[in-house]
């Protein structure tokens, strides 16, 4: 019976986690990253928790388990990064990881104790390389809010027409408005050194985290603290290692940036080999070449990160503007200086900031209702759930509500009902 009661929770945690950030199908390779990492305590913690950040006293009259023991299952929960706790003015609120960004990070950043990383990695590495699972789920039907947005190498944009780049699209603008700074392992580079797929040579710990954010990664041991001094040595030798910078896809309090490589990045990976282009939010910027200087060196091919640059003899570089992320990595190694960032023609959606990134990737992946009715222990809000589920899943609704017209407005009687 303990086995039929376990296989059952599991089952209901990935149903709870799939309702999250991230779409997650279910299969056997989710089954076993659950199981791995979730005793059935947590698990059913996770099953009764509301959805959304709460403090502990709402946590606890919703899911009914004695205050010292859930203060338990938190702390645990929280330091093995499948929970987020965050101070708001008197106190923390909690909210579940969902499975990017959360969980698979925070676990292949794990620092303390005794860590299985090698069974974990291989376990991700199962899951998230199916292309018609977790990537189809999230990416395939023409979704534009992502987790991340490409920043522009700063030395590669075309400034000879008097281009405007805003502080947060500028890596060095966002560091210097941050106060508190963190360095982690990349868990993308983790799992590909662990499954035997890694193919560079950039440094394992450079992934950096800012302000609110760098707090929850020190206090639970994902990253370290470190000065403002050396991120900007890590953003100088990502340059030097071409590497994309990705960071937080919010215009103001940017929680991290990435430095990723073409061969280890799950994000870049999801353009490069699993076809989807939409899997990162591009700069405002896409790549150019000077045909009358340029040597036809083919050095820029070669080294985009997503193979969006292929040589034709005579006409030099030819970019596919569907693929390319307007990184700059293509223009750091060209030696005439032909290739530059230009500006896009077609606006980029960048979120203002977390709270409208939430609410409209909820609505994007039909969660939102989750998120406003947010106990999953309540009959009533059930029902809602269901009922506002249903409409918002509508296509005509949906369009409507992402659309310039109506979504500022949307957003704003969102903010305002919190």
């Amino acid at each position: 019976m303990g086995h039929m009661v376990g296989k059952d929770i599991y089952k209901k945690l990935g149903k709870k986690i799939d309702n999250l950030g991230a779409r997650t199908p279910w299969n056997s390779a989710f089954h076993s990253i659950l199981k791995e990492l979730y005793t059935e305590d947590e698990a059913d913690l996770i099953v009764k928790m509301p959805y959304g950040l709460n403090t502990l006293k709402y946590i606890q009259r919703v899911t009914g388990i004695e205050s010292a023991k859930l203060k338990n299952l938190l702390d645990r929960l929280c330091d093995k990064g499948l929970m987020i706790d965050a101070w708001y003015g008197k106190g923390f609120r909690y909210t579940v990881s969902p499975l990017v960004i959360g969980i698979f990070e925070f676990t292949m950043m794990r620092t303390r104790g005794e860590l299985n990383t090698k069974e974990w990695a291989r376990l991700f590495h199962d899951y998230l390389q199916d292309k018609n699972s977790f990537y189809k789920a999230n990416l395939g039907h023409g979704e534009k809010v992502m987790p991340l947005r490409t920043i522009p190498h700063e030395e590669t944009i075309d400034m000879s027409e008097y281009v405007e780049v805003l502080d947060y699209e500028k890596a060095t603008a966002i560091i210097e408005n941050t106060q508190k700074f963190a360095v982690g392992i990349c868990s993308c580079r983790h799992e590909k050194l662990h499954a035997e797929n890694r193919q560079c040579h950039a440094p394992l710990s450079m992934c950096a985290s800012f302000d609110s954010a760098a707090d929850y990664m020190i206090r639970h041991g994902f990253a370290e603290e470190v000065e403002k001094s050396q991120m900007l040595e890590n953003l100088a030798r990502s340059r030097e290692l071409r590497l994309v910078l990705n960071a937080d896809n919010v215009q103001k309090n940017v929680g991290f940036i990435c430095f990723c490589c073409g061969c280890c990045c799950n994000v870049l990976l999801g353009v490069s080999s699993f076809g989807y282009a939409n899997a990162i939010v591009t700069s405002s910027f896409i790549a150019r070449s000077n045909t009358e200087t340029c040597a036809e060196c083919g050095d820029c091919a070669e080294i985009c990160p997503v193979n969006a640059i292929k040589m034709k003899p005579g006409s030099g570089p030819i970019v596919d503007d569907s693929i390319c992320m307007g990184c700059g990595v293509c223009a750091l190694d060209c030696s005439t200086e032909s290739m530059k960032l230009i500006k896009r023609e077609q606006r980029v959606l960048h979120p203002a900031d977390t709270f409208e990134k939430v609410i409209l990737s909820a609505l994007e992946r039909g969660s939102l209702q989750n998120l406003i009715f947010n106990n999953p222990q309540n009959a009533g809000h059930t029902f809602m759930r269901g009922l506002v589920g249903g409409f918002l899943k509508l296509p005509p609704m949906k369009k409507a509500l992402m659309s310039d017209t109506l979504r500022s407005r949307f957003l704003d009687s969102i903010r305002r009902s919190t």
